[in-house]
């Protein structure tokens, strides 16, 4: 897929992963709309980038972003769900069962909206793609960790589904394992050390795109 002027929707793309692909995209000379749900964080991007302050959870406010693009740019080529959130490691019968549900909120909710407001635009345009920012934690088990897995497992689930539903998109299932970025606040993982770089994983991730025929189940470790 040739990148330049392609309009790119990033949800979750003002910190980390998002961030870094929203840098990549627009080195390959992509425009660039990123959502977060933080408004002070969209005053600081950098500049040839768009902010939106858009909930994913809440579907109409994803809506109005696809809105926007419609009346800004006429089209849309890629979206990307990529907003998630983390819970402290812990025994599945000590979480929190209320921060899991924000949890979930974000993670399987948010890109299941993210993904329906997606896929009508798509479909009445007659081109575009989804990528869905899953995990490796989709594919095994993680102990002290079974609610974010959890909720992986959810998103893969569903981007499977949506994937055999809709033959003549490209939708895409992107896991990456452990990046260093502030999802974690003050509760790192012992091994964060060992994670990789989440300018990396962006660059390997668009990357992919721009192969003749990228993969769609795309698996980014150390």
């Amino acid at each position: 897929m040739e990148l330049e002027d392609k309009i790119v929707v990033i949800t979750g793309g003002t910190k980390g992963l998002g961030k870094a692909l929203a840098l990549s995209f627009l080195k390959n000379g992509s425009k660039i709309v990123v959502c977060s749900r933080n408004e002070d964080e969209l005053i600081n991007l950098e500049k040839d980038i768009l902010g939106i302050k858009a909930d994913v959870t809440k579907e109409d406010e994803l809506q109005k972003v696809i809105n926007f693009i419609k009346e800004k740019f006429g089209k849309l080529d890629i979206w990307i769900n990529n907003a998630g959130i983390w819970l402290p490691h812990s025994l599945s019968e000590d979480f929190d069962m209320d921060k899991v549900k924000e949890m979930f909120d974000v993670n399987v909710f948010g890109s299941m909206n993210g993904s329906r407001v997606a896929l009508r635009f798509i479909k009445k345009q007659g081109f575009g793609s989804i990528l869905n920012i899953i995990s490796d934690s989709a594919l095994i088990g993680r102990p002290m960790s079974s609610m974010y897995s959890a909720s992986k497992w959810a998103m893969n689930g569903f981007t499977k589904s949506i994937r055999e539903e809709n033959k003549n998109i490209s939708i895409f299932s992107i896991y990456p394992g452990g990046m260093k970025t502030d999802i974690f606040g003050e509760n790192k993982p012992e091994n964060y050390g060992e994670f990789m770089d989440p300018n990396s994983v962006a660059d390997k991730i668009v990357e992919n795109l721009k192969k003749d025929i990228p993969e769609e189940e795309l698996i980014i470790r150390r």
